[in-house]
């Protein structure tokens, strides 16, 4: 993927407009790469949650998730790491399907768990969530099928057990 280290980091904020750019904008100012990005809201519809998936070396990455703090629509910033969380993506995959290729992407299909989600006499489209590696994964072994599309949501974490993420 990359190089250096890559950092998962969960940030509650308030869900109002420009909480976004204000995020992105400190993200670019520190010279950090965005591996993912995933926004939504949480069970409160005042607050969204952001993981953001970075490039940054181990030690800079609390740094990092302080300087998040900083900003007044932040307000919860964890650096969290994957023995600790539950982490998953989703990815739509649309992929050359002729007949007479059909059962063997069905067949890769279900080794994945993943679900047809759209069928016309030339594609297939896929639905398969779980951990990126996964993704990539199937990603390659469809690969010799022809992908046409694909959408990835990028990752979204949570800290396992009682803990607030």
């Amino acid at each position: 993927m990359a190089e250096g280290h890559v950092a998962t980091i969960s940030v509650l904020v308030d869900n109002s407009p420009g909480v976004l750019v204000r995020v992105a904008g400190l993200i670019r100012r520190r010279g950090v790469n965005i591996h993912s990005l995933s926004v939504g809201p949480t069970e409160n519809a005042a607050i969204s949650r952001m993981t953001i998936v970075v490039d940054t070396p181990p030690e800079r990455t609390e740094q990092f998730a302080k300087q998040l703090r900083k900003l007044v629509e932040v307000r919860r910033a964890t650096a969290v790491n994957g023995a600790t969380t539950v982490d998953r993506e989703l990815a739509l995959v649309k992929v050359n399907a002729t007949p007479g290729a059909r059962m063997e992407i069905m067949e890769i299909a279900n080794v994945f768990r993943a679900s047809v989600v759209d069928l016309t006499d030339r594609t297939m489209t896929l639905e398969v969530t779980g951990k990126g590696e996964k993704i990539d994964a199937i990603l390659s072994l469809l690969a010799k099928h022809g992908i046409r599309e694909v959408a990835r949501t990028g990752q979204v974490t949570l800290v396992r057990g009682a803990q607030a993420t």
